[in-house]
């Protein structure tokens, strides 16, 4: 089992990495059938460090994903990890929807429409996804190795 630092730390690369794949490709599909006004990888700069907004959105992504790779082995077992990424990102969603805008100084949305809705789970439930098939591969990878290391150190078997 990966320690909770390696967890946090391939979580946050995953979540990040997920941004620039799985979360842009589907902003490009939507872009592409007309239900985002705004092309994918948006390079315009936002508040309040002022950087390219697809950075700021990949540096949000990697602080989701640090957090799933912190609650990622309390699902194991229990809820295959796909079906927790896409929790994730469908709760990502909500916070940006209802909690986000609080924060920011504004109130909480009253009427959604449902077309937001929709955009705001498609972009996000398949950043989420991503973000759990990279994390997957990851602790996959890492697991093997770990385990080859451990009984290496206690000699041959």
């Amino acid at each position: 089992m990966p320690s909770l630092g390696q967890r946090l730390s391939l979580g946050f690369l995953a979540g990040a990495l997920s941004v620039f794949t799985f979360h842009q490709w589907m902003w490009g599909i939507l872009y592409a059938v007309g239900y985002m006004h705004a092309a994918p990888y948006p390079t315009y700069l936002v508040a309040p460090f002022g950087v390219p907004r697809i950075i700021d959105l990949a540096f949000w992504g990697g602080v989701w994903g640090a957090g799933f790779g912190l609650v990622q082995p309390f699902f194991s077992g229990r809820l295959p990890i796909l079906s927790g990424g896409l929790v994730l990102g469908i709760l990502a969603a909500l916070v940006g929807i209802f909690i986000v805008p609080v924060i920011k100084g504004g109130i909480a949305p009253a009427g959604v429409p449902a077309k937001v809705f929709v955009i705001a789970f498609l972009i996000n439930g398949c950043w989420g996804i991503g973000t759990a098939l990279y994390l997957g591969l990851a602790l996959r990878w890492l697991g093997p190795r770990r385990r080859f290391a451990r009984s290496a150190k206690g000699g041959l078997s």
